[in-house]
């Protein structure tokens, strides 16, 4: 499963970005969703890449943003497996992450924040929370 979280506003977005921010419900900046490793979803991804940033989120990492929307924390293995459906697109906003956002310009590979950053998601995600 892949964490997503958006970084930066549409403001001079082209249509099909904003359309594709709004498919993964990816509203408002720093909202965050729970997707899965399809091929579809890889694919908008790629497409809206200089607007978010995404990776593997890891079990405890999805007990805390559970705990933090008042849901059943145990529920989290099942999400990983993708068995529970009615939460894994619901957007949760976090707050802006503490000590900032290295670039919001710059990919993740040349010391930005936005794009494919791996296991390294759930680091940003704790520190939202």
């Amino acid at each position: 499963m892949y964490a997503v979280v958006r970084i930066r506003g549409t403001i001079n977005a082209k249509g099909e970005i904003r359309d594709t921010l709004k498919m993964l419900r990816l509203y408002h900046i720093n909202n965050c969703t729970i997707i899965p490793e399809t091929k579809s979803f890889k694919g908008m991804l790629q497409k809206v890449k200089d607007y978010v940033t995404w990776g593997e989120i890891d079990k405890e990492t999805i007990e805390m943003i559970l705990e933090k929307e008042g849901l059943d924390a145990s529920n989290a293995e099942k999400i990983l497996e993708g068995k529970v459906k009615d939460v894994l697109h619901l957007p949760i906003r976090l707050h802006p992450p503490i000590k900032g956002y290295k670039s919001i310009k710059k990919p993740y590979s040349m010391g930005g924040s936005l794009g494919y950053r791996g296991k390294e998601i759930n680091e940003l995600i704790r520190r939202m929370l």
